[in-house]
């Protein structure tokens, strides 16, 4: 087996992570491709066209190429959108892998519609499909209800890739519940794969360092939001949990937000940035919360590093790379515990975890942290160790190696459900 297609059709590896509808699913396939390309095989990830000008092929990394697909008008459309222009990228995707003369070992698709364009190719030429959600509607629509923009379409669509892919990979262990109580998946056809980090992007710097490269202060107490800016990422509770902090400790700390979708700090640009504005106003601490825009990723260790404490307290996570990116920076991180949050911080041993939209609770471990700098180090220096050892990216290749090889070879309870789905 040399050869494997990533369908990815909203999340190129090739954009620019932090933007509205560009993050972990971005990074996920950008890495597992650039690994999976440094083992020898040869990896093509099909994505779609969102710029005219955009060449059909791409090189990205060794035995790596992007391939455009025409699917829709080439300009940037919310993914909730998407949908109606499957049906081109299916068909694009099912010609182009049935006139390729070496022939592909394994579909890959990443997120629901890559797995319904990746489904029309499956039938017809019969290659193995692994299927990794990333998010599931159905439980995205329990947490957002009538803000879930996708349409209802989406859990019919996911039913089918369930039943019919050769193998599912859950990203944590709440996922794997999901699949099986929601979505009725037979255990024995999925595996959990976590998402990792780069350890060539990701390391300690030197405190002190890091925030004299930065230009921060070098005393006081910081804290680090760092990722969309999106509501669900639940950045105003931590705005919330600062100003009860600053409240009822007095002490010198500010809250540095990273991401959004321009370089600079634009609510123009980034909607969402007015919002928090608004709420750190109305709690009296405007100017204890910093907007950054977005930043290259070549820099992010810098913030992480930074920082005495890494906060995320979304009210829906499918997986979170950051906690990870903060663990393997030696950061320790207070995370809601929810989803993939609650299986990579270790409650008491690498952070601490919390309810989310709870800024009471992020207030007081906030404080716990910042009174006893020996307990934040001690906790930052365990995710390090949490985080080498189980959440590289190139363990997670070596993982997803072992579910391609499985699925080729015909594992029995893979193809099993393989036979039922072309029943």
């Amino acid at each position: 087996m040399r050869k494997i297609a990533l369908i990815s059709e909203h999340a190129s590896p090739l954009a620019s992570v932090g933007s509205t509808d560009c993050g972990g699913q971005n990074i996920y396939v950008a890495h597992l491709a650039r690994q999976l390309g440094s083992r020898g095989y040869q990896v093509d990830v099909f994505t779609r066209r969102d710029k005219a000008l955009l060449p059909e092929v791409v090189a990205f990394a060794p035995n790596v190429r992007v391939i455009h697909v025409t699917a829709g008008p080439p300009v940037q459309i919310p993914k909730e959108q998407l949908l109606p222009y499957m049906e081109d990228f299916g068909a694009f995707l099912a010609e182009f892998v049935r006139r390729d003369a070496t022939g592909y070992d394994v579909l890959h698709a990443n997120f629901f519609m890559s797995g319904l364009a990746a489904l029309r190719a499956r039938h017809t030429l019969g290659i193995p499909l692994v299927m990794t959600f990333h998010a599931l509607g159905k439980v995205r629509r329990l947490h957002q209800g009538s803000t879930d923009g996708f349409p209802d379409e989406r859990f019919g669509i996911e039913d089918t890739l369930v039943r019919e892919a050769d193998c599912v990979v859950a990203e944590c262990p709440q996922d794997l519940d999901d699949l099986v109580n929601l979505y009725s998946a037979d255990p024995a056809r999925v595996q959990t794969v976590p998402c990792g980090f780069d350890a060539a992007e990701f390391a300690p710097v030197p405190r002190d360092a890091a925030r004299r490269a930065l230009g921060w202060p070098l005393q006081g107490f910081r804290v680090l939001q760092l990722g969309r800016l999106v509501p669900r990422k639940g950045i105003d509770n931590v705005i919330r949990a600062l100003a009860c902090l600053r409240r009822d400790t007095g002490l010198d700390a500010t809250l540095y937000v990273v991401g959004g979708n321009a370089e600079q700090p634009s609510v123009q640009a980034t909607p969402e940035i007015g919002r928090l504005q608004d709420v750190a106003s109305a709690e009296g601490v405007a100017e204890r919360v910093v907007f950054t825009g977005r930043r290259g990723r070549d820099t992010l260790r810098l913030f992480y590093s930074a920082a005495d404490v890494f906060v995320t307290t979304p009210w829906y996570e499918p997986f979170g790379i950051t906690p990870v990116e903060a663990m393997a920076c030696g950061a320790p991180v207070i995370g809601a515990d929810v989803g993939g949050i609650r299986s990579t911080v270790v409650d008491g041993h690498t952070g601490f975890l919390v309810p989310p939209k709870a800024p009471a609770a992020l207030a007081e471990r906030l404080a716990q942290l910042a009174a006893n700098p020996a307990l934040a180090r001690k906790l930052g220096e365990a995710g390090r160790r949490r985080a080498q050892a189980h959440f590289t990216w190139a363990g997670v290749a070596r993982q997803m190696e072992a579910v391609y090889a499985r699925v080729c070879t015909g594992a029995p309870a893979l193809q099993a459900g393989a036979r039922r789905a072309a029943a």
